[in-house]
Formats: C-alpha cells, structure tokens, sequence
C-alpha cells in the first residue's frame, strides 16, 4: 500500500513511522519546508519525498493530511483535487465541522486521533504514539465510500489505534470541552498567578505543590497551532466559557455564603463523575473481553456504512474490525463486524437492526 503524508511533523512524522514500521506501506512526504523533509527522510519517517501535492499522491490509495488547522480547508481540497477515484483522504485535524464541504465528496473521511504532545516537530515523532489512542472518524452519512471507510479503519488498527466513528457537530463540541476548554484554562491560571508578580518578570513564584503544574501543563502550547483551534471552534468554546462561568458563580456563592455542605457535595459528585469519566473513556476488549462477529446485508450506496458506523459510535460500541463482502452483480453486500464483549454485541445488534439492516450472529 502506498500512502502520501502531506505535513510530516509529530503526527504526519509518527503515521509514516507507524506505516512504514508495522504495515510495510511505502510512504511518500510532502511538506512546503524542504528542510523538514530532509530530516524525515533521515529518521525514516519516509520512504521518498515530493515537491507538490500531485506528486505525493501519484498512485497513493490513503492520504493524510496533518497541515496546520488553518491550512486544512485548503489542503484537503488540493488533495481531493489530485487523488485518484479508488483514494481515501483523511485528516488529522483537531476540529472538524471547518471541512464539512469536503465531507459531500465520497473519498473524504475526516479524522482526529486523541495523541500528541508538547513537543512538535518530525524530529520527535513515534511509531508508537498512535497505540492504544481513539483515533476519531467522521464519515459522511449518504457520501461516504464503503470500502474506502474499511481500508482506513483497518489501517488505523495496524497503526495501533482505536478508529471510532463520531459526527463532525458532536466531535466539535466534546473536543471543546475536554481539550480546547483545559487550554484556556491553564492560560487563565498562569495569567492570574503571574500576575502576584507585578510588573518584575525575573521573579518566581514561590514553591507551589503539583496541583498547579498539573493544572497548568499545556499552557503556552505551540501558538502557531492553537490559535487556528481556538478560533476554528469558536462558537462552541465560547459557549464552553460561558457555562463554566455561570458554574463559577454556583461556587463563589457557596463560599461566600459559608455553605460547606454544597462546597463538600459538590466536590464529591465531581470525584464520582470523573471516576465514571475516565472509565467510559476505555476501550472494550483490552481486558480480554471475547469478541464476538456480527454479519450485515447492506444495499451497494453511498454512505450505508458509515450510517452504521456512526450508529455504533454515538451508543460507545467500538468497531474491533471490519469486512466488506460484495455480492457478485456488486448491488448488495454483507458487512462483517467484529465486536468485544457480549453485551456491546448485542447492543450492536440491536441498533443496526433498528437502521433496518438485517444482521445476525456468526
């Protein structure tokens, strides 16, 4: 399989690693700064570098476009521009409605894997930074290709991670409250505990316990990339702010009415709900859960699979794996699911039923 990665810094970097180094895929880069793919060619991120986008994607049946959130539009455009009718394009993008024109076009599938870190640059890229990670998927409802849907996904499972299909509105708006909202926030606080320093920036803060360096880990992340989230997803995280602050007042009148018992139900209901949080956050079937498969007759059209995927997204049951079968005349097909533990099974089961799919147990 030949791949093209269009933006080969941390995570266009770890795909090509990860590609290269665990599916045998021939990678071709292509970055507007050459100098970045020199060093990713040095460090085996790819196998060959190119000068345009048409180049890159000569004869690529998967192509990533991990450019920076204010360039993705654009990119993705020229990409589907230049790719052949059997290619998927995806992205890596941290917001996802600002590419839903691009979502009407069947060989499009937007994409976000929950990885990173600090650090940029192709120079610390990882082959194994993608395991493990929910790697989100936004097909298009009655535009999505079927096999091209399966060949990502299953290429995402070789990379490590753990595809899982979610709508661009619901993906924008749960981002903004788990990841772009945290970011404010530790601005916010380095901004409010620099100021006890005055105006004499040479001063330290006096010594503080963990609490706020864990609070305040991702201030200050890399400009260049967040300011184009903060403002791609604007309206959502403004909303975001705004209900934080009617949730602020809530605790400052608390404290300032000296009702210790809201203060002390109040803390334990966020314990009880970040405990509940973290727990929902884990994927099926990495404590041994047996997976069980399930087969779909599904008609030959746009979208049907990604109708199903999104389904299965929106109730938390993952996709361990896919497989598509055509009949012979090519205008049905059956869709093999394979899905740990029984009761997301039968959960899975139950939802494509209701889509009107006919599905049974293998």
């Amino acid at each position: 399989m030949k791949l093209a990665v269009l933006g080969v810094g941390l995570i266009g970097g770890s795909i090509g690693l990860a590609a290269r180094g665990r599916t045998g895929a021939e990678v071709c880069g292509h970055d507007p700064d050459g100098e970045v793919l020199d060093r990713a060619l040095q460090l085996g991120a790819i196998d060959t570098r190119s000068s345009s986008i048409a180049e890159a994607l000569d004869g690529a049946e998967v192509v990533f476009v991990a450019a920076p959130v204010g360039a993705l539009a654009e990119t993705v455009a020229a990409a589907l521009a230049a790719a052949g009718s059997d290619c998927v394009v995806s992205d890596v993008g941290s917001t996802k409605r600002l590419l839903a024109a691009a979502g009407a076009d069947g060989r499009f599938i937007g994409g976000h894997p929950l990885a990173g870190a600090e650090t940029a640059g192709v120079e610390h890229a990882r082959e194994d930074l993608f395991d493990g990670a929910t790697w989100y998927l936004t097909p298009a409802e009655g535009a999505t290709a079927g096999v091209l849907y399966e060949r990502l996904h299953r290429l995402l499972l070789g990379l490590g991670a753990h595809p899982t299909a979610i709508d661009a509105e619901t993906h924008d708006r749960l981002m903004a409250r788990v990841s772009h909202l945290p970011h404010v926030l530790a601005n916010v606080l380095v901004g409010q505990a620099a100021a006890l320093l005055g105006a004499d920036e040479s001063e330290r803060l006096p010594a503080v316990g963990p609490s706020f360096r864990d609070a305040t880990r991702v201030a200050g992340a890399n400009s260049a990339i967040w300011t184009d989230i903060y403002m791609s997803n604007s309206d959502a995280l403004v909303e975001c702010i705004d209900e934080l602050t009617e949730r602020l007042e809530e605790v400052r009148g608390w404290l300032g009415g000296g009702r210790a018992a809201e203060v002390r139900d109040w803390n334990e209901r966020a314990r009880r709900e970040r405990e509940a949080l973290l727990g929902a956050g884990l994927v099926g079937g990495e404590g041994g859960e047996p997976v069980g498969e399930l087969r779909v007759s599904v008609p030959n059209r746009p979208g049907v699979i990604a109708e199903i995927a999104l389904e299965l997204g929106r109730a938390g049951v993952d996709i361990g794996d896919m497989a598509l079968a055509p009949s012979q005349d090519r205008r049905q097909g059956v869709v093999a699911l394979w899905i740990a533990g029984e009761e997301h099974l039968l959960r899975a089961g139950e939802l494509i039923a209701q889509l009107g799919f006919p599905v049974v147990r293998a």
